[in-house]
């Protein structure tokens, strides 16, 4: 049944890609998150809704978050942290938002499949989480077509988002415990009106 083929390729895509996370990396993303002033999310499409739940949950801890794009975002400083999110590290939006904070003295995180992208590039800092990405995409097709194979189930950037959702909720756990945050404060930070 291709619903259940499909989940069952998401999950078993995001155990592979556990082991092999850095903890260094992660370590420094939880760093630099507890150090900003304010946060700041990009992300475009999926990775874009990504970025907003990750925006949410961080509110929800009493952290100061937004989203570049919403009219209420202010202007960032030198003080605030700009994560941004891109599978490719080659979307135009994230990579010029990249360049501003950067230009503005923000520090810059970027989450990506493609440490060495544009996005990569720019970022002080880097945390790689592999998925399938547009870029894949382009050479998987070519593949598929030449041995004659079906390609997967998780079309587009599936695989990224996914994996950086649960990735996410990881780095909230984290922060709960670093905060020392439970789950009733936050609660009463959640909307009360949606």
């Amino acid at each position: 049944m291709p619903v259940k083929r499909a989940m069952l390729e998401v999950v078993r895509h995001v155990e592979s890609i556990v082991d092999g996370l850095s903890e260094k990396q992660i370590n420094t993303m939880i760093e630099a998150i507890e150090n900003a002033e304010r946060i700041f999310m990009m992300g475009a499409g999926r990775s874009g809704m990504a970025s907003r739940a990750f925006a949410m949950r961080l509110v929800q801890l009493g952290l100061t978050a937004y989203v570049i794009g919403e009219s209420v975002t202010p202007a960032m400083t030198e003080k605030d942290l700009l994560i941004a999110v891109s599978g490719s590290g080659e979307t135009k939006s994230i990579v010029s938002a990249a360049k501003i904070a950067k230009g503005v003295g923000s520090k810059v995180l970027a989450v990506t499949s493609y440490p060495r992208s544009r996005l990569g590039r720019i970022a002080n800092i880097r945390v790689e989480i592999k998925g399938r990405t547009k870029i894949d995409i382009e050479k998987d097709h070519l593949k598929h077509q030449i041995i004659g194979t079906h390609s997967t189930f998780t079309p587009l950037g599936t695989l990224f988002e996914d994996t950086v959702m649960i990735f996410f909720d990881g780095i909230i756990a984290k922060l709960m415990s670093d905060l020392k945050k439970d789950e009733r404060e936050m609660r009463n930070r959640h909307a009360t009106l949606e």
